[in-house]
């Protein structure tokens, strides 16, 4: 477990979580016009006004860098922002894009305005552009539009409704501006639409799909083409899509309040199904690895601790019970006790209830049925009567001194030998008495005499046999 927690803490530090910042951008080449035909024929090139002819890639060639931002603003996708914004910034690039799909920031306050005022300070425009369809900037993610130079909202995306955001953003957000007068932000916040959002003055054209918005970024160059009577816009300009690397795609992945409550769980009921079962097998690793990840998904989510103790005493009242083999009182405590911990857990974000019920119906079937019925599977006897696993051989499945599992004709039993002759892994060993269901064996070569040995009486003496009278 120690060993897990040291391997996952290295490999954080080692990558850091905004170190893979731009190392997914692959330039993509432009897109060459096919051989002119009479249903193919170009006809014109729309370049919108550039801010200035600086602004081009280190080969010469103008370019836009596509930042893909999903899911939740942890410090893992705020770091990649702002190296993707510096990255766009030593690499001339035209413009940085941000594409949002995202309910909520977990980061602290500070760090969300620092992004904010990075957005606008940069050298090279950020844009922000929600989408796809049925994406949203919401909670405290729809604060990052406070940053951006131009806004786009692809039909049936959502923005706003961040009612802990003050309105002005500490002071990012310009007053009197569309964004401000919109009431997207403080006690009161809503949620509006593309078609809202565009009567309002927050976006100016429609932007159904990025290539759309990308269009009408300044500098950005198109080119249009006439394929079988239709009219088709192609980029000229590079573009060049980023997305966090693996590594950061799972510590962002598992930082997502689904994720963190699910692998907890998880790794906590796989260490009492190990604690129960012999060795350390998978289910030890898995729930390790479970557990590690769990642990680094809560202290990124706003959690409350009085949920978290309920699920950790949850758990060591369930523990109770597995070793019986029968659920009583303290199955129920435990169970009730997860359950609340699960409804009370996050502390300004939430769950779905799929997630809830997934949780929850998972923990009542492994610790009203499954958990026991494999502590009484595992350690239950083949027969009615034992009394003939006297003198049996077996092998010792743990170490015993004096406690421990053998494997008797392939069943497994606890069993116990004497203090005086402990047995190792894999020794054979004999049964020499049964104490319930508790089997007590000793070393084949070598055991030990009971202390409580008499030592074996003399033998009564005999008497002589009488003399028979042969007579004279």
């Amino acid at each position: 477990m120690a060993l897990l927690s040291l391997t996952f803490g290295v490999l954080l530090l080692l990558t850091g979580p905004g170190s893979s910042a731009g190392a997914d951008i692959a330039p993509a080449p432009p897109t060459s016009a096919p051989p002119t035909s009479p249903s193919t024929r170009a006809t014109s090139s729309t370049v919108s006004p550039s801010p200035g002819a600086a602004n081009r890639s280190t080969d010469g060639s103008s370019a836009v860098d596509v930042i893909k931002v999903d899911g939740l603003l942890d410090p893992v996708m705020v770091s990649f922002i702002r190296e993707s914004i510096v990255k766009g910034n030593a690499d001339g690039s035209i413009a940085v894009v941000l594409t949002i799909d995202s309910e909520g920031a977990v980061v602290s306050d500070a760090d969300l305005v620092r992004l904010i005022t990075e957005m606008q300070q940069s050298t090279v425009p950020v844009d922000v552009w929600v989408g796809p369809s049925n994406s949203s900037a919401t909670g405290n993610a729809a604060a990052l539009l406070a940053g951006a130079r131009t806004i786009g909202v692809a039909p049936g995306a959502r923005i706003g409704g961040a009612p802990n955001v003050d309105p002005t953003v500490a002071g990012t957000l310009e007053p009197g501006s569309a964004l401000d007068k919109a009431g997207l932000y403080g006690p009161g916040a809503r949620m509006i639409g593309a078609d809202e959002a565009k009567s309002l003055g927050i976006t100016s054209t429609d932007s159904p799909t990025v290539l759309e918005f990308l269009a009408n970024v300044p500098g950005f160059e198109t080119a249009t083409r006439e394929v079988n009577g239709r009219t088709i816009r192609e980029p000229i300009t590079i573009v060049r899509f980023g997305q966090l690397s693996l590594v950061h795609q799972v510590f962002h992945a598992v930082a997502s309040p689904s994720s963190a409550y699910l692998l907890l769980s998880i790794g906590l009921a796989l260490f009492i199904f190990e604690l129960f079962t012999a060795g350390v097998g998978v289910a030890g690793i898995v729930g390790a690895t479970c557990f590690v990840f769990g642990c680094y998904g809560m202290a990124t989510l706003p959690t409350h601790a009085v949920s978290l103790a309920a699920l950790a005493l949850g758990f060591v009242a369930l523990a109770i019970d597995v070793q019986t083999g029968v659920p009583r009182f303290w199955t129920a405590l435990g169970l009730t006790l997860y359950i609340l911990g699960s409804l009370t857990l996050y502390d300004g974000v939430s769950m779905s209830w799929i997630t809830l019920l997934a949780g929850i119906s998972g923990m009542l079937l492994a610790f009203l049925s499954g958990m026991p019925s494999m502590v009484r599977t595992r350690f239950a006897t083949p027969t009615i009567g034992r009394d003939w696993m006297i003198g049996e051989m077996g092998r010792a499945i743990t170490a015993l001194s004096p406690d421990g599992v053998v494997q008797i004709q392939g069943a497994m039993w606890r069993a116990f030998t004497n203090r005086a002759t402990p047995i190792e892994e894999l020794d054979k060993v004999r049964v020499v008495g049964i104490e319930g269901l508790v089997l007590e064996v000793e070393p084949e070569e070598g055991g030990a005499r009971d202390y409580r040995e008499r030592a074996p009486k003399e033998p009564a003496p005999t008497a002589p046999a009488p003399a028979i009278d042969t007579g004279p």
